[in-house]
This record gives C-alpha cells, sequence and structure tokens, in this order.
C-alpha cells in the first residue's frame, strides 16, 4: 500500500457539522499532518469562509461533490461528511478517482449501496475508515481495557443507553435533517450505528446471531400537541410557556445551548453560519428549526429497545430514547467476576469486582482532550492519517469497511424485527442480502 508524505492532503466533501466543524479545525493545530486543498460545499458563504480560513485555491472550491470527483484527483484522501443518502454517490466517485476515503457513519442507507462501496474499495485498492469515533474516545478505551484485563471474567451481558436528550431530538430528528426516513434514514441507522458499533467492539468483534427489537414514534405527533399550540414557536403558541421543546428556549434561552448564554457552536451554528441573537431569531421564525415539533414531518422512531445475541453467547441490550434530561451514553457490563457501571456525561467508570474493592475511574482526569464526542474525533483522524503515512495494516480499533459492515448488519435486522411486531430476525440472513 502507498504511503503520504505529511503533510496529507485532503479533500473534504460536505462542509457542515462534521466536516467544517469536527474535521477541518484539525488541519490548524495539526498543519505539519494534515493540509485541507479542496472543498465541497452548496451553501456559497459557508465555502467561501471555508476556502479564506484554510487557503485553498478558489479553483479547488465546488458546489458539490459530483463536481469535486469529477474533477481529476486533487488529494490523498476524501472525507466524505454529506447527508447519508449521498454518502454512496459520493463515496464510489472518489474511490473511482484514486482517493482514500474517510466515511461519516453510516456507510450508506441500504444494505445495497453498502455493497457497492465495499465494492467500489476493493476494486479501487483504497483504505477506507467509517468514522465510527466511540471506539477512539478514552471513556470507551477504559471499559475496553477493563474488559481486555479481565476485571469482570467473562462477559455474559451488556446493557447500554443512549440517552438522545429531549432537545437533541427535537433539534436533529424532528425538526432536522435526520427527522423523515425517505429523506434520511431510519433513526437506529442514523443515531445509534455508533453504539452497535462499539458493542461489537466491547465483545470482541465476533459476529451477533440474532436480534430482536421494539420502539415506535411515540410523542412527536400531532395528537401530541398540547392545547393552544401553533405551527411554529413564534406565531403566538398559547402553550409555549409549558412546553420544554419550544425553539426560544433551545436556541436562545437555554443555559446549556442558547446563544444568549454564550452558546455559538451546536446546534446553534446548524441554525446560522454566524450565531447571534439576531440570527437564531430570524432562523426560528423563518426556517424549520422554528417549527412546532407537533407539526412537522418526521417520521423517525422517538424511543427503541434492541437485543442482541452473539456468537460467543454474550447478550446485549441497547435503549435509545430522546426522553432523558441529558444526552450522553450510559453503560453496564456484568460478568461472571464482576461489574462495571459508567456514564459517559460524568466521565466516571466504576469497576466493582465481586466480593473485592469498587475501583472508580475518572476519564477527565486522564489528561486526555474529550472534546468532540469524548475526544474520539481528533484522535480517529489522527490515527488514521499516521496509518496513510506509515502504511502497514489497521489497528484492531480503527473501522475498516468490513468492521463497520457488522454494525450496520445488526442495525438494518433490528429495524426489519421492529417493523415485524419484534420477531426475531437472524442476522446472518441480512448478511446474505435474503
Amino acid at each position: 500500500m502507498e504511503r503520504f508524505d505529511y503533510p496529507i492532503r485532503v479533500a473534504i466533501c460536505g462542509m457542515g457539522g462534521r466536516g467544517k466543524d469536527a474535521y477541518a479545525p484539525i488541519a490548524e493545530y495539526e498543519p505539519d499532518r494534515m493540509r485541507i486543498v479542496a472543498i465541497a460545499e452548496p451553501d456559497t458563504a459557508k465555502r467561501e469562509e471555508c476556502r479564506e480560513r484554510y487557503g485553498i485555491a478558489p479553483e479547488n472550491c465546488f458546489e458539490t461533490g459530483e463536481a469535486m470527483f469529477a474533477h481529476e484527483r486533487l488529494a490523498d484522501v476524501a472525507f466524505i461528511c454529506t447527508q447519508d443518502q449521498q454518502h454512496v454517490i459520493h463515496a464510489v466517485a472518489a474511490l473511482q478517482k484514486g482517493y482514500h476515503l474517510l466515511l461519516e457513519k453510516p456507510i450508506a442507507t441500504s444494505l445495497e449501496d453498502v455493497r457497492r462501496i465495499e465494492e467500489a474499495a476493493k476494486a479501487a485498492d483504497r483504505r477506507v475508515v467509517v468514522c465510527h469515533v466511540l471506539r477512539y474516545a478514552p471513556f470507551f478505551e477504559e471499559i475496553r481495557a477493563a474488559i481486555e484485563r479481565g476485571d469482570v471474567g467473562d462477559v455474559v451481558c451488556i446493557q447500554a443507553l443512549e440517552n438522545v436528550g429531549y432537545w437533541h431530538q427535537a433539534h436533529s430528528f424532528v425538526r432536522g435533517n435526520w427527522r423523515n426516513e425517505a429523506e434520511s434514514t431510519f433513526m437506529l441507522l442514523a443515531k445509534c450505528c455508533h453504539d452497535i458499533d462499539y458493542l461489537v467492539w466491547l465483545c470482541g468483534g465476533g459476529k451477533c446471531t440474532r436480534v430482536s427489537s421494539f420502539g415506535s414514534l411515540r410523542h412527536f405527533r400531532p395528537e401530541c400537541a398540547p392545547e393552544g399550540a401553533a405551527k411554529r414557536c413564534t406565531a403566538g403558541c398559547k402553550a409555549k410557556a409549558s412546553c420544554p421543546y419550544d425553539a426560544e428556549k433551545i436556541y436562545l434561552t437555554n443555559e446549556e445551548t442558547g446563544v444568549l448564554h454564550g452558546h455559538t457552536d451546536w446546534p446553534c451554528n446548524i441554525l446560522a453560519l454566524h450565531p447571534t441573537e439576531e440570527t437564531i431569531r430570524e432562523a426560528i421564525e423563518k426556517g424549520p428549526y422554528g417549527r412546532c415539533v407537533y407539526a412537522c414531518d418526521n417520521d423517525v422512531v422517538d424511543n427503541q429497545i434492541v437485543n442482541m445475541e452473539f456468537e460467543n453467547g454474550t447478550h446485549c441490550q441497547l435503549m435509545m430514547t430522546a426522553f432523558t434530561a441529558h444526552g450522553g451514553r450510559t453503560i453496564r457490563v456484568l460478568g461472571t467476576k464482576g461489574a462495571i457501571e459508567a456514564e459517559m456525561d460524568k466521565n466516571l467508570i466504576e469497576i466493582q469486582p465481586f466480593g473485592g474493592e469498587k475501583r472508580t475511574i475518572d476519564v477527565s482526569l486522564l489528561g486526555r482532550d474529550l472534546a468532540g464526542h469524548g475526544g474520539g474525533d481528533a484522535r480517529m483522524v489522527d490515527e488514521y492519517l499516521t496509518l496513510l503515512h506509515e502504511g502497514g495494516e489497521p489497528s484492531g480499533r480503527m473501522t475498516t469497511l468490513s468492521a463497520s459492515a457488522e454494525s450496520h448488519y445488526i442495525a438494518f435486522a433490528a429495524e426489519r424485527s421492529r417493523k415485524s411486531g419484534g420477531a426475531a430476525v437472524e442476522v446472518a440472513s441480512v448478511r446474505a442480502g435474503a
């Protein structure tokens, strides 16, 4: 496999929350390792700002990924950070041009398209890494290390909770880009292939044999609207005072997310390139993020449970729910000799050997940067840049296409189960395309 000199030349397709805010800034604090030489972004203001910020030649700034990948190859690697349903188009075109890929999750929104990308990568002999960044977060690294040390004996079962959070659900999955399955994909694949992937990893990377799943769109429906609710939060809504999903509360006055409390990054920067009270108010009044959560075109679930059985006998349960006060992930690993209980939002891991002394790990004291998925974003990119520079084989942590595909097979099987009333589905049938 070819090796590349530093700085690795990068083309970013899609300058949204992931491309612009999570990955591009790495070029600023590691300029000797990464340089952005081309971008594709349909928003003119965003594209121009990124061009100036990273010193990109004007002729290497494109409105679409299609236009960028129609051009001769401009970089060593392409970061595919567009919307879920665009991944297959952009990934295949980039591979055919000879780019190595860093591909945002999910790989694609159908099994057929996952396989199209796999075939294109094999034909082009290119390295593709999927952005399952939680494997790189110190929080999950410590849990994995405890399991490998045998701190809890043999793992019998794992219980994981994906706390989406009430306002995150409203922002991304009711009003936002991932609200509608036909326009994006189903909730489990869009949001929780992260979680399924780290569960596969914690179980030793083995295959899942069968799954069952239950879930629904329980709350964010017209019939659940409170009396006096308006179609928009700023249109004289009589339920505004008691509604936690009110857009003005989330984007203006909320202490954790509101621009009036100094929060100008996500989620506010999805509404406006430069969030201020004025630009956010305008977005709420005119744009999709000011719609009543009971009057949107959303159809993805707001709660779901997935039960998984692995070939090594381990059982896992993943619960995804919108109805939590805060985001973050909670996990319990139950083994033959002890248990692990951990809360990602608190950065705390408790390891309790049976009959022994409990040990607490405060991940925030490990001296590692925990920004961006608990420190996973930058560390994943850093490892991939090293691989491109040094060559060799990917580490067992790195989610190659084949490693990532397992989480997708499980997600597709779970959604098939959910839509058939919770009947168990053999994952082998999904892998085989049946």
